[in-house]
């Protein structure tokens, strides 16, 4: 029967990959699992990065996920912030809930978890176990060049709206788990709602070019809110140029459009950017191998609107007002 102990050991401890080395200075090289704490120190000149997500069983994911897959998630959305601030990855904490300590789960998702980890050069440095409902917790940190990282109050009047990839695939396979359409022959969804990619090396080439970013966590019309707030600007948006998939291009308007704006679990970056940036982004776009598509224009807001409600005003392809009602995804109020 295995302890606590011999459970993190056995998958964890032994697994994970080594601190990164990035620290010329010996002394200030990080120290990981094996003492009560965990050490780390950004590069000289450099900020840290710190975000914490939680996974829970019934409300992230279902009980029957692959553990694998779930391994890989519950450490790529918390990439997917670093990569949103432009961070480079440098270490994670896992504190684990389990009703029960299975070794074949524990295995698989201890694979999923690292082996994304080694990708991204990002060392388990610490934790905690105990029984308990299936809970996943989270806290990666990462660094970023002093006075450099991608914040969400940065917006400017007359910056193009980008975001990358495509957006609406992971709810479209929440949709047709829950029977509410079937997925056509070939559609990439299961695999977009399990194995969000985090954009890290876009969020780093970003630096310097992007005036404002986030990663697209709860659905697009819900965290582009987050900028607008902080920015105190608004957007015009084209919603048939949001980028999706062939196969959510299959679905009607009406749900398609929930899918891509409202959708949420998409982990892209949306960002701002000025007009004069364009062929660098191009450029990024080539380099990173990740599309990027401008999608609308930050505004400022006028003397006519309401005090403190930046908003959107969504457009179709031929620039006719659309009516929408669109919200992201809310942990305490969603269905």
């Amino acid at each position: 029967m295995l302890s606590e102990f011999s459970l993190i050991d056995r998958f964890f401890a032994r697994r994970a990959s080594a601190p990164s080395l990035r620290h010329p200075d010996e002394a200030a090289r990080p120290l990981g699992i094996g003492d009560d704490c965990a050490l780390i120190a950004p590069p000289v000149g450099h900020q840290l990065a710190i975000s914490t997500d939680m996974l829970v069983e019934g409300r992230h994911f279902f009980a029957d996920v692959d553990p694998y897959a779930l391994g890989h998630k519950a450490l790529a959305v918390n990439l997917s912030d670093l990569a949103a601030m432009g961070a480079a990855p440098h270490a994670f904490t896992l504190a684990l809930a389990l009703p029960r300590a299975d070794e074949a789960w524990l295995d698989a998702f201890s694979n999923g978890l690292l082996d994304l980890a080694r990708r991204f050069d990002c060392a388990l440095v610490g934790g905690d176990t105990t029984s308990g409902p299936l809970n996943i917790c989270i806290t990666v940190f990462g660094d970023v060049p002093g006075g450099a990282a991608l914040r969400r109050d940065g917006a400017q009047a007359g910056d193009d709206l980008y975001v990358s990839g495509t957006l609406g695939d992971a709810r479209a396979e929440l949709g047709a788990i829950r029977g509410e359409w079937s997925a056509p022959d070939g559609a990439c969804w299961r695999r977009a709602l399990e194995y969000p990619e985090p954009r890290v090396e876009l969020g780093q080439a970003l630096r310097g070019i992007a005036h404002a970013a986030l990663d697209i966590s709860d659905g697009l019309a819900g965290d582009l809110m987050h900028i607008f707030k902080r920015s105190n600007m608004r957007a015009l948006v084209d919603a048939d140029a949001v980028p999706v998939s062939d196969a959510l291009r299959t679905l009607p308007d009406a749900a398609r459009r929930q899918c891509a704006l409202a959708g949420g679990d998409d982990y892209e970056l949306c960002f701002t950017a000025p007009v004069s940036a364009r062929a660098a982004l191009a450029d990024i776009a080539r380099r990173v191998d990740v599309p990027l598509t401008r999608i609308g224009t930050i505004e400022p807001i006028v003397s006519t609107d309401t005090p403190g409600a930046p908003g959107i005003t969504w457009r179709d392809a031929n620039g006719a007002p659309l009516s929408l009602t669109l919200q992201g995804f809310d942990h305490f109020h969603a269905d």
